[in-house]
């Protein structure tokens, strides 16, 4: 008697923690479209990035400009301008307008990304840590970057925490999915 209810203690606790793993597991959510569509449209520039800033056939204006922590860059004449959440369009615009409000009289400014903010990654991989973000970069290219994964590691989905339209959102995605400058990728463990 004793030996069957330590038996059937024993098969309930399991059923117990089976039940809550499993619970775990169901709780998951894929992230909303927006995390995904965030891939294909415009980059928006973020703390971190370094812009290639050229105004033709003004030497003294061209250069390259780090978007700081408040996310603007300092322009020689103009001062800070915004750039966090802007495209490199839109920052085109802005600098061209504000050097024709009394400096230029028809600025050509062009823009591109000497180096794009960088991207994390942490779990299950070799070397976790800050690693240089290169336009068209998938999370397993990320992953190679950082060692490869762990003996341990789940090698088929990761943990990707994105910002999207201002909001810090983190979705599961495949590792062949491409990632962004600033994500910040989670390498889980295998369950088994």
């Amino acid at each position: 008697m004793t030996f069957a209810r330590t038996t059937r203690g024993a098969t309930i606790a399991v059923a117990a923690i089976a039940m809550a793993a499993m619970t775990g597991c169901s709780g998951y959510r894929p992230a909303p479209k927006s995390f995904q569509e965030a891939t294909i449209q415009p980059y928006r520039l973020d703390s971190g990035d370094r812009l290639r800033v050229t105004v033709f056939e003004q030497q003294s204006l061209s250069n390259t400009y780090l978007v700081d922590q408040a996310g603007y860059i300092a322009f020689p004449l103009v001062g800070s301008v915004p750039a966090r959440g802007k495209t490199i369009q839109e920052m085109e615009s802005i600098i061209a307008g504000k050097l024709r409000q009394g400096y230029l009289r028809d600025p050509d400014v062009s823009i591109e990304v000497a180096n794009y903010r960088s991207i994390y990654l942490m779990g299950e991989v070799g070397q976790a840590g800050q690693y240089s973000y290169v336009a068209g970069m998938t999370v397993q290219n990320a992953i190679a970057v950082a060692g490869g994964f762990s003996p341990r590691a789940n090698q088929s989905n990761v943990d990707v925490t994105r910002k999207v339209n201002g909001r810090v959102i983190t979705g599961r995605i495949s590792i062949a999915e491409p990632i962004l400058a600033g994500d910040t990728i989670y390498v889980r463990e295998r369950l088994f």
